[in-house]
């Protein structure tokens, strides 16, 4: 993991790894300062680290969180733009190749395109699962894994408020990027030695 972590940093990525979730939501926490504005992008791993808690009780940031219960389409879209203007923009990733590129599907598009330009900084958490050997083995996990378990988590949830299941590959894994780090520790990888997320 040192080597991985080393190759990270080389790339330009702020990167560090930790063995825990525990150290992982510590650790981040230094990264969200008071009277920051903070973007979110859709992720498992930031919910079980609590990192996502933490930010929804920290009174003394602006979060454009547009998973709140209850706001409009047209709330949750203004909300989601704010994100890419925000100075820290917080999610996970689909995969991490091990010459430190980011690979990504989305489905509205807000996520992978702050990796490639808008907030201020961007944090990832990633748990050790998404680690893959080459960008081709990383769009084989995004689309064989992330995105098969992203369409049964949302449709299942539909399910259960009784509502129509409505996802499936064509419109939850519609934009994709791969990134490598662009200005010099813009963005941030807080690798965990876990399985985190999809």
């Amino acid at each position: 993991m040192n080597e991985l972590i080393k190759t990270l940093k080389s790339c330009g990525y702020d990167a560090h790894f930790v063995k825990t979730k525990k150290e992982a939501l510590e650790l981040s926490q230094t990264y969200i300062k008071s009277g920051l504005s903070v973007g979110l992008g859709g992720s498992e791993s930031v919910k079980e680290i609590g990192l996502l808690d933490y930010l929804l009780n920290k009174k003394d940031i602006t979060l454009f969180n547009q998973y709140e219960d209850g706001i409009s389409m047209d709330e949750n879209i203004k909300r989601r733009k704010q994100g890419l203007v925000s100075d820290i923009f917080v999610t996970s990733t689909n995969a991490l190749t091990k010459d430190g590129k980011l690979v990504n599907a989305d489905g509205s598009g807000n996520r992978v395109a702050a990796f490639s330009y808008g907030p201020t900084n961007v944090l990832v958490i990633a748990g050790v699962n998404k680690i893959v050997e080459n960008l081709e083995l990383g769009f084989k996990r995004v689309m064989e894994v992330a995105a098969i378990k992203n369409i049964n988590r949302i449709n299942n949830k539909a399910i259960e408020m009784g509502k129509e299941p409505r996802y499936n590959l064509e419109n939850i894994a519609n934009k994709f990027s791969w990134v490598k780090a662009d200005d010099k520790d813009r963005i941030i990888i807080i690798l965990v030695d876990e399985e985190l997320g999809y």
